[in-house]
């Protein structure tokens, strides 16, 4: 595949992954954190499944493969998006995009204890420089806040949620894994606020246009166009570029909310998109020589 030609399309999902945590933030001040996250996936997921079913997608037979979807749903939506929202009531948007966006480190880690997969020295480089750039990130001005551990815990919910994925996938439509996910998150996420928190949600223009690019453009668009541009080249290259993600996440936060960029914030961020493009940018020359297992 010629990256050039998709290049703005990658430049498009990866700021609008990374300028999300920046746009939920300033959500945060209409809603509470586990009603936001809820609404914004169950609007998208109830979008998403009535366009699968529009275009008659496979849908799972077997209730197992339900079951599936919701497991997936739970950690990749519920547990990833619940942390993150939560994570930006203490902590800064850069912060948590750079914690969050540690996970395909920890693919690597939970997939050698767990799943027995193999992976290049180049590979394991790239965990040490992520571990080292959430150090230094840590080490500095950004302090023990709960936030910073709910941060952590996004990264660990998306990475085992990653490595189901990567299980059970082929076996399941991917864009009907995706409506159904979101939308099985997006109802977890509305029961945990119920229980959770007090719920509230300040209905103006600037909220429910802060709920529609959540919902629209940052879940469904991002998704569509970063699985277009994976399904029509080499996932492992295109997956290289996930590393623009935090650095679109640490400069929206800039523009947006005038976060501070620290150095320790920057170097610790350059750290990390290291280590994630090495984790994934290796990988493809194993996959080329192992087919049958997945990108990290």
């Amino acid at each position: 595949m010629n990256m050039l030609k998709f290049m703005p399309l990658i430049l498009l999902t990866t700021f609008l992954m990374g300028s999300s945590f920046a746009i939920g933030k300033m959500g945060l001040v209409y809603a509470s954190p586990l009603l936001l996250a809820g609404l914004r996936f169950a609007l998208a997921g109830i979008i998403m499944a009535v366009i699968v079913g529009m275009l008659r997608r496979p849908h799972p037979a077997r209730t197992a493969d339900w079951m599936k979807m919701l497991l997936i749903g739970a950690l990749q939506t519920a547990g990833v998006m619940g942390c993150i929202f939560i994570s930006l009531r203490t902590i800064t948007a850069s912060e948590s995009s750079i914690l969050t966006f540690t996970n395909p480190l920890l693919v690597v880690v939970l997939g050698t204890v767990f799943a027995g997969m193999r992976y290049r020295w180049y590979q394991w480089l790239g965990v040490l420089l992520g571990v080292a750039g959430v150090a230094i990130t840590l080490g500095a001005q950004l302090e023990w806040k709960a936030g910073v551990i709910f941060g952590l815990c996004s990264a660990v919910f998306w990475a085992t949620a990653t490595l189901l994925v990567k299980k059970w996938g082929s076996g399941l439509d991917t864009w009907v894994l995706s409506a159904y996910q979101m939308l099985f998150g997006g109802i977890l996420l509305l029961i945990a606020s119920i229980l959770l928190e007090q719920p509230f949600f300040h209905w103006n223009g600037e909220s429910v246009t802060i709920l529609l690019w959540l919902s629209l453009l940052s879940s469904i668009v991002q998704f569509a166009g970063w699985y277009y541009v994976l399904q029509k080249g080499d996932p492992a290259r295109t997956s290289a570029f996930l590393f623009l993600a935090p650095f679109f996440g640490v400069l929206t936060g800039w523009l947006l909310l005038g976060e501070q960029l620290y150095p320790s914030l920057i170097s610790g961020g350059l750290c990390i998109i290291a280590g994630i493009y090495l984790v994934n940018r290796q990988f493809q020359s194993k996959q080329k020589a192992n087919p049958d297992q997945n990108a990290a």
